[in-house]
């Protein structure tokens, strides 16, 4: 399906400039059954990725339809029409290349959906591309494949939205399955849900409607399934982030930020299900992590969470902060030449997405680089010796060693504290939020003083094993920044030899250029063993192969 663009009249930047090379900023906006969104990226061909610089929505219930006609009432048009133009001023004022609409469910099934759509494009300029259910379910797809790394794993995605539910089955290499029923907290609450706080029978009608729609859906996913695969549950959208921030005020006395990557059971959503139906609207309302707005849809979308749920016997899922706009991103790219394959694209998803801050901040990424290669360099020669950390510890330790610098950026001065907080609060995309946080602490104590149980950002790790992680791998990159104290790259390999009896650890140094002595890198080590010497309770000797 051709994606229909709009070129804003502020901008005249050609399209040729992108697929040549240059950086380029790109709206989308999604017109759902509950809410306008709009995000802004900015895309940078030579990666490929892009980066989110600003997000937009409005509560405009969409769905809310006359219940006689179908129709999109005229105040659900006329909140929908000043929140586009809202859009357009925001997207002029970033000035965007072009803006990319596209409008589901709720415009899908109006009888005068479609001449909405020709309003739209005759008093904004606007043309909306109206997609198919599986249309949408494919570029969802796509938006959480910009975000997580499958692992080779199947994966169940749903997107819970007011008006329909999307169901796929997704791995790596494509989405197996797709599907679009119609089912969503909106249209559910509008037709079934009369009495406030809902009664036991609507609330077991409600139930039993919503299994027998999801029931053959999920039927022929699971036809897709084999029988060995072990699938995981990744949830998108309004609706299960509210849930997850429910579950994380109760449980953490935060919201996580950013959400990505978080999770709660299955029992835990009972229980906040349980809570929610003896409450009316408004008790709903002051429920920490929740928005008044939401108070008045979210049972009916948790009910549907559940009952997926329960058919897929499945008992955890993970927050995606990326859809159906992000989707329609990465699709806008894909159409364009800029990606050449979604497997080409996910595989590579942590290593783009550290590049694009690395730019963004201005790191040297050559000094980067070979911090990092110094830091795997010693990471794999001492595994089994002195350390037993995993591929993942292994990926998280290489990006903290490109962006241990960025702190730069903000100021010379204390700049490993800089480096934490650009990284914690970047979107630092294939790591959950545990991974952020750990990495940003790696680059946090690549100098100075050692991770202490004082500090804040290492009060964050709450777990024992990424605490020690912290210690062991800071005290890696230690090492490695000492290897490159001149940043020339004079060091051209390192390689550890380990005396387990006498507990000595030789690094043998290759110096980079003939007769060069390597005093400075030498001297910088002799400082910056001693806290690697701690941490593994070792002697670190370092000799010059000439």
């Amino acid at each position: 399906m051709a994606t229909s663009v709009y070129q804003l009249k502020t901008n005249s930047t050609p399209f040729a400039k992108v697929n040549g090379g240059e950086d380029c900023t790109l709206a989308a906006i999604d017109i759902g059954t509950n809410s306008i969104h709009m995000v802004i990226v900015k895309i940078q061909p030579s990666l490929p990725a892009f980066t989110i610089i600003a997000r937009e929505k409005d509560v405009v219930r969409l769905g809310h339809r006359d219940r006689q006609t179908g129709n999109l009432t005229d105040e659900a048009m006329e909140r929908s029409m000043k929140a586009l133009q809202r859009c357009q001023d925001l997207a002029a004022s970033f000035q965007v290349n072009s803006l990319i609409a596209v409008a589901t469910s709720a415009m899908r099934e109006a009888p005068n959906g479609k001449t909405f759509l020709q309003r739209i494009e005759t008093e904004l300029g606007l043309k909306v591309d109206l997609i198919s259910g599986q249309e949408e379910a494919r570029r969802i797809y796509l938006g959480v494949l910009s975000a997580v790394d499958f692992n080779q794993q199947p994966h169940v995605l749903i997107d819970i939205g007011g008006g329909s539910t999307e169901i796929s089955l997704a791995e790596t290499h494509e989405a197996r399955f797709l599907s679009s029923t119609k089912v969503g907290a909106v249209r559910l609450t509008q037709d079934f849900v009369r009495e406030d706080p809902i009664s036991n029978r609507e609330f077991i009608t409600l139930q039993a409607y919503i299994r027998g729609r999801l029931e053959r859906p999920i039927e022929m996913l699971r036809e897709q399934i084999q029988p060995n695969e072990k699938v995981r549950m990744i949830g998108t959208s309004g609706t299960i982030e509210t849930l997850a921030e429910i579950h994380a005020m109760a449980n953490l006395g935060n919201v996580p930020n950013p959400l990505q990557g978080y999770r709660f059971s299955r029992k835990a959503l009972g229980k906040i299900i349980q809570q929610m139906r003896e409450l009316n609207c408004r008790e709903r309302a002051n429920l920490p992590g929740m928005s008044e707005k939401r108070s008045e849809i979210i049972l009916a979308g948790a009910i549907i969470l559940q009952e997926a749920m329960n058919l897929l016997d499945i008992s955890e899922i993970m927050v995606c902060e990326r859809a159906l706009r992000e989707g329609v991103i990465v699709d806008w790219m894909l159409s364009r030449g800029l990606i050449e394959s979604r497997l080409k694209y996910q595989g590579s998803i942590r290593e783009r997405s550290v590049m694009a801050i690395a730019k963004k901040y201005r790191v040297d990424v050559d000094y980067g680089k070979r911090t990092a290669d110094f830091s795997l360099a010693i990471f794999d020669q001492l595994y089994g010796l002195l350390h037993e950390w995993d591929t993942e510890a292994r990926e998280m330790l290489w990006a903290a060693a490109i962006l241990h610098n960025c702190g730069l950026y903000i100021s010379h001065s204390s700049h490993h504290k800089h480096s934490y907080y650009l990284i914690r609060n970047a979107e630092l995309l294939g790591f959950n939020e545990t991974q952020v946080e750990i990495v940003a602490n790696l680059a946090r104590y690549h100098r100075k003083s050692k991770p202490k149980k004082k500090h804040d950002n290492f009060q964050n790790l709450t777990d024992k094993k990424h605490r020690q992680m912290v210690h062991e791998l800071s005290a890696i990159m230690r090492l490695a920044v000492g290897l490159d104290r001149r940043q020339i790259g004079a060091i051209a390999a390192v390689v550890c030899d380990y005396d387990k009896k006498k507990g000595v650890l030789t690094l043998n140094l290759t110096p980079s250029y003939k007769d060069d002595p390597c005093d400075l890198e030498r001297w910088s080590l002799d400082y910056k063993k001693i806290i690697f010497e701690e941490e593994f309770g070792v002697t670190v000797d370092v000799q010059l192969r000439t």
